[in-house]
């Protein structure tokens, strides 16, 4: 493919800036165009709620590359550049000011945003967000040693928050409807653990409690009005409570969707045979799982790419990476692999106390569906091969730190 073959990608965040890297490095030699809606080069976003505030990183260090490289590469870099809509049967996206720009194929890239619940006060001043870079900036400022922030949500965003925010000498209170943190994610007795940790750097952290208002004065945010009636004072409230696809582009151009996101088959082509999809609004059929799989992961952006690539090149291939994902917070270092879904047991090894384990997730016939290791390293290649091999293992054996993790694949 050559010449005036144009290939476009809406998107500009980690899985954008794969797509150009990809489609270049398998030999494209066509136009490529990448629409980004903000003003900033592409970009990692996981650091925002880790590195980037505890100051261990600026932007610098997690864009994917520099503007050099888009123009070394010929890409056509469209910052700020906002997609109206999407025309396949003109193959065509439309911009806002009315112009379009055809294409050849297209890749959907387009993300997450940050759910917005219907809370009163959910809109006033220093009520945050976590999303952008510009987002993380804003939240920045506010961190600032002896103040106090208020987290709504003790989901990964507003845990990973707390921990940078505790580091820096901020008052924290957290606010939970579930049980426990992460209770949807990982379940109650893993969420635990994290809520001792938590307690343990002193956050405030208020489970089984609902917000019914964010208290203003002058249109600032002053604190939280909690359903038990009791409150909470504070400088500054960061809304944490999950995301939301990027699916109305999809859904305007007559997609199907389902999973909630774009549905995709292992090649990640939607169908439409012209356009492919990617990242958080990906649902697609996974060849391990023997279903759909829509995550919000950040190693979906990361390797999501190259594969759609391939397809829209016209070579085979499919998206059989596991699902992946980690986190930082304090002293604590997790990492998850697989797709617990439909899951009967948890089977631990190592000491959850001291926050040193292994924690597996198998299904009813005693296989490994998923696993995480929490301050555990060098496992996770093992427990991807337990995932993958599909075999029925002893959860006797498989708590038993003594017992190399390598000997239950026979």
């Amino acid at each position: 493919m050559a010449g005036s073959t144009r290939f476009v990608i809406i998107g500009g965040g980690l899985a954008g800036a794969k797509a150009v890297e990809a489609l270049r490095g398998n030999g494209f030699d066509g136009q490529v165009t990448l629409f980004a809606d903000e003003e900033h080069l592409p970009y990692e976003r996981p650091p925002l709620s880790k590195e980037y505030l505890t100051g261990k990183k600026t932007l610098t260090d997690f864009t994917v590359q520099s503007s050099d490289w888009y123009r070394d590469h010929d890409a056509d870099l469209r910052l700020g550049a906002r997609v109206s809509a999407v025309d396949p049967s003109d193959h065509a996206v439309a911009l806002p000011d009315g112009t379009s720009v055809r294409y050849d194929k297209l890749l959907l890239a387009t993300g997450s945003a940050s759910r917005r619940p219907p809370i009163p006060g959910a809109d006033a001043d220093a009520v945050h967000y976590l999303r952008t870079y510009d987002d993380a900036v804003a939240l920045n400022s506010v961190l600032t040693e002896g103040s106090s922030l208020a987290v709504v949500g003790a989901g990964w965003i507003g845990l990973e928050v707390a921990a940078a925010a505790r580091q820096r000498g901020v008052d924290v209170t957290v606010v939970e409807t579930a049980k426990q943190p992460l209770a949807a994610a990982l379940g109650e007795r893993v969420g635990e653990v994290f809520a001792e940790l938590h307690r343990d750097h002193r956050v405030d952290l208020r489970l089984e409690t609902q917000v019914e208002e964010i208290t203003t004065t002058g249109g600032k945010a002053t604190g939280l009005k909690l359903r038990d009636g009791s409150t909470v004072a504070t400088d500054a409230v960061l809304v944490a409570v999950g995301a939301q696809p990027n699916i109305e582009l999809a859904e305007q151009a007559g997609l199907a969707m389902g999973d909630g996101g774009v549905l995709v088959d292992a090649s990640l082509r939607t169908s439409d045979p012209d356009i492919y999809a990617v990242g958080d609004i990906a649902a697609a059929e996974h060849p391990l799982f023997g279903g759909r799989i829509r995550t919000e992961h950040w190693a979906n952006a990361l390797k999501q790419p190259a594969v759609a690539a391939a397809g829209m090149l016209g070579k085979p291939g499919e998206y059989a990476e596991l699902p992946y994902f980690f986190t930082d917070q304090y002293d604590l270092g997790m990492e998850y692999a697989g797709h617990a879904a439909g899951f009967e047991r948890v089977v631990f090894r190592g000491d959850m106390a001291g926050r040193e384990f292994v924690a597996f997730w198998l299904d009813g016939d005693n296989r490994v569906l998923a696993g995480m290791n929490v301050n555990v390293w060098d496992v996770l290649e093992d427990v991807k091969a337990l995932i993958r091999s599909g075999i029925s293992v002893d959860p006797g054996k498989l708590a038993d730190p003594e017992r190399p993790l390598a000997e239950l694949l026979g």
